[in-house]
């Protein structure tokens, strides 16, 4: 029986078409970004522009993963909509993501296990031209070694509807949780950065009253703060900057950030 496979809808505009430039360009990014790191985290945020913008903020957090490529085995992919309106999270029917690099297996099993809850739908309609969840597969396929995704489009949702569908997800740390987002949208370049280290202090505090106009993510980063609260993460803020910084001009920017999660410390709370 064939596999129901997702091709890449932006393989060639947000990131490299071809496989070879694609992985030469991701090592590239994830070389300088390499950070000593003595900890694995259990979630981070990145985010999901094309790669010439925003590539180096994701990478600095991605290389903080590349320690334990060989044991996380799990990714739940969480990102906003688009293209597409979503009430709730859309789970795709799809077995498989592909980029140029390869094909990622879908965990099937773990989508059953959410199923159930009324603000879960099955549809590969939202996922078809999204690219907030397909931009960050590339660096998971860098850095990890073999893993299966739970990729969540999530439209209009309280933080409780998607805590909610994370804690049955949560797992040990064999599961990663990412969480794609950019930040503040085409303001001038210094009021940017005020509004976005604003956001990011939010961030800091586990936050999870975070306005769209704020993060284009604000319905996945919120409903991950609410659980990341509850399991005590500890907050990192690994990089921030916009695409004035990196590829674009100074007049309207994009806000980018990258952090990472970790599980509290055994005794300390």
């Amino acid at each position: 029986m064939s596999m129901n496979i997702r091709p890449a809808a932006v393989a060639g505009m947000f990131y490299p078409g071809d496989g070879r430039q694609l992985s030469s360009e991701v090592l590239a990014m994830l070389s300088v970004a390499t950070d000593p790191c003595e900890r694995q985290p259990k979630a981070i945020i990145a985010p999901h522009a094309g790669y010439i913008y925003s590539g180096p903020t994701a990478a600095a957090v991605y290389a903080r993963l590349i320690p334990w490529g060989d044991h996380i085995r799990r990714v739940v992919l969480l990102g906003p909509c688009h293209r597409v309106a979503v009430n709730g999270l859309a789970a795709p029917v799809a077995d498989a993501f592909a980029t140029p690099l390869g094909t990622v297996p879908i965990d099937r099993a773990a989508i059953a296990t959410i199923a159930d809850l009324p603000q879960v739908g099955l549809s590969d309609l939202p996922h078809a031209p999204e690219h907030s969840l397909e931009v960050h597969l590339p660096f998971l396929q860098a850095v990890l070694e073999t893993f299966s995704l739970v990729p969540l489009a999530v439209g209009h949702a309280s933080p409780e509807q998607v805590s909610e569908v994370l804690e049955r997800l949560w797992g040990d740390d064999e599961t990663l949780i990412v969480i794609s987002t950019d930040l503040s949208h085409f303001m001038p370049y210094d009021i940017a950065r005020q509004i976005d280290r604003s956001t990011c202090d939010a961030i800091l505090r586990l936050d999870s009253g975070i306005r769209p106009d704020e993060a284009c993510g604000a319905y996945p980063v919120n409903g991950f703060l609410l659980a990341a609260a509850r399991h005590h993460l500890r907050p990192e803020l690994v990089d921030l900057r916009n695409s004035g910084d990196t590829a674009g001009d100074k007049d309207r920017v994009v806000g980018y950030g990258a952090f990472a999660f970790y599980s509290p410390v055994a005794g300390h709370a």
